[in-house]
């Protein structure tokens, strides 16, 4: 039996390894499930191109409040960094000093 696993080769394609199975059998697969999943769309009124235009607007106002966060961020960096590296300054030189 343990022989056996170990001279188990896999013969099948890189391509049906990466789908999964044969490639035309689950493209079948693939249509009849996203003709039953659009069924049950258009039965709750879900449109694809309103899915659509709601990833590219997340997609909007993620990159706009994420410059906003960078620029506040930034902000807060350059404010504190005018008092605390004017301060270092000061103690790295009179610490040679000494």
């Amino acid at each position: 039996m343990i022989e056996d696993r170990e001279e188990y080769v896999d013969r099948r394609s890189w391509l049906e390894r990466f789908m999964g199975g044969r490639p035309g059998g689950v493209v079948v697969r693939l249509i009849l499930l996203s003709l039953v999943a659009g069924f049950f769309m258009s039965v709750f009124g879900v449109d694809a191109t309103e899915i659509f235009r709601g990833a590219v607007e997340l997609v909007r106002e993620t990159l706009r409040d994420s410059a906003g966060v960078a620029r506040t961020t930034l902000n807060y960096v350059l404010t504190g960094a005018a008092l605390v590296v004017p301060i270092w300054l000061l103690l790295r030189l009179t610490a040679k000093r000494r």
